[in-house]
């Protein structure tokens, strides 16, 4: 249902993930995938709900959100995830050679659209806990590296079931 929801895009790139890959493909993009918009990475964690975490290490958990350059999982501590988008979205050779004319569309996870926001924001890491993005909705920037502002968050591509 959400095929065609986005409208003009110039340019398309995804996470290697395979459902980032196949949303991609479902949403009608040629997207090709790039690390740089990979998940965030929480190490052993990873497949497993947070409540399963916090049932089996629950000081952990509690560190690991209490504290942004914590990473009790062997993984990316959220300062690292915060910096990866920000570097990302500094980088010159993000926008196609286009420029301003440009509209690139990023298919990718939640936790980098949350890090995406709060980049743009200059935002603190700690208000990545109070951002949610959920499946199916976009995020619109506008801009160019370095100089972007947040248009939209959240918005959904399909619209939601009438009932």
């Amino acid at each position: 249902a959400a095929r065609g929801a986005l409208s003009r895009v110039t340019a398309a790139v995804c996470s290697p993930a395979q459902a980032c890959v196949a949303t991609a493909a479902a949403l009608g993009l040629a997207a090709h995938p790039a690390d740089v918009w990979r998940d965030w990475d929480l190490g052993r964690w990873r497949g497993s709900t947070l409540d399963e975490v916090a049932a089996a290490e629950p000081a952990a958990v509690g560190t690991w959100l209490a504290d942004p350059d914590a990473a009790p999982h062997d993984g990316e501590s959220l300062t690292a995830l915060a910096a990866r988008v920000a570097a990302t979205l500094a980088d010159p050779g993000l926008v196609p050679a286009e420029g301003r004319a440009a509209h690139l569309v990023v298919v990718t996870h939640a936790a980098v659209v949350r890090a995406v926001v709060l980049a743009v924001l200059g935002a603190p890491a700690t208000g990545f806990w109070r951002l949610d993005a959920a499946p199916l909705t976009a995020t619109v920037l506008r801009g160019v590296p370095g100089r972007w502002t947040v248009r939209a968050t959240a918005t959904p591509l399909v619209p939601p079931p009438r009932g």
